[in-house]
């Protein structure tokens, strides 16, 4: 698959993965409204913390693959310390 592509894919995955956490948090939302048990909110709000944490470590996977298959090209004007920097905030 062509670069152009696969990052288009990529940004797809991203954006779904962002919207499923969307989707969780508006349930922890929900679920907080309407009261329910602890047990049931944060296990809502671990299930949207993971979808986030998860969509985080692709957006800097990407970005770092990005560095090492194209050393050369600008990266939005950030180092591969800035980027594992970023990667350490989100573990």
């Amino acid at each position: 698959m062509p670069a152009a592509e696969e990052r288009a894919a990529q940004q797809r995955r991203i954006v779904n993965r962002l919207k499923r956490a969307r989707g969780q948090l508006d349930a922890v939302i929900a679920a907080v409204e309407d009261g329910e048990p602890c047990r049931d909110v944060v296990t809502q709000l671990s299930a949207a913390t993971h979808a986030l944490n998860r969509a985080g470590f692709m957006v800097v996977a990407n970005a770092m693959e990005d560095c090492v298959a194209n050393p050369e090209s600008p990266r939005d004007g950030m180092t591969t310390e800035e980027l594992e920097k970023l990667f350490l905030a989100l573990a």
